[in-house]
């Protein structure tokens, strides 16, 4: 069965631990500060701060002093690049069972609904900066 809107806890991690690196980017984070300051697994968090190391979304230091920033800048950064580099490809799905029985589109038995959802998560991912989030009045 097809998965619809997934948004796993790493790709969720991931979003939330970038936006802790563009909300200070003036210093280095570490694994264990940032799993605390998210109330998650440290070793998970490891291993998503990995995956963003390999599509460099962020660099890592080694050492006592060590730990994570941002690559690059947080207005270059879409959540689509994050969600994707933990995720691999947003595939817009509208079936539940990747074949339509019904006929698809507004016939389905959800009358689309899951379409629509689907694009407007990527779009929304796709446009919206890391940036534009951390600067939001309602986030500080």
């Amino acid at each position: 069965m097809s998965e619809i809107i997934k948004i796993s806890e790493a790709a969720s991690i991931g979003l939330h631990a970038m936006m802790l690196l563009a909300a200070e980017d003036k210093k280095l984070h570490s694994s264990r500060e940032m799993a605390a300051r998210l109330s998650v697994s440290e070793a998970h968090l490891s291993k998503v701060m990995q995956r963003l190391a390999k599509v460099e979304l962020v660099r890592s230091t080694k050492g006592p002093a060590g730990g994570f920033e941002l690559a690059a800048p947080k207005g270059d950064i879409t959540l689509l690049e994050i969600y994707e580099a933990i995720e691999g490809p947003l595939v817009n799905r509208e079936c539940l069972l990747q074949k339509p029985l019904c006929g698809g589109g507004e016939n389905c038995i959800f009358g689309g609904l899951f379409g629509r959802l689907n694009r407007e998560l990527l779009k929304h991912l796709a446009e919206t900066k890391l940036g534009e989030i951390v600067t939001r009045e309602d986030l500080k």
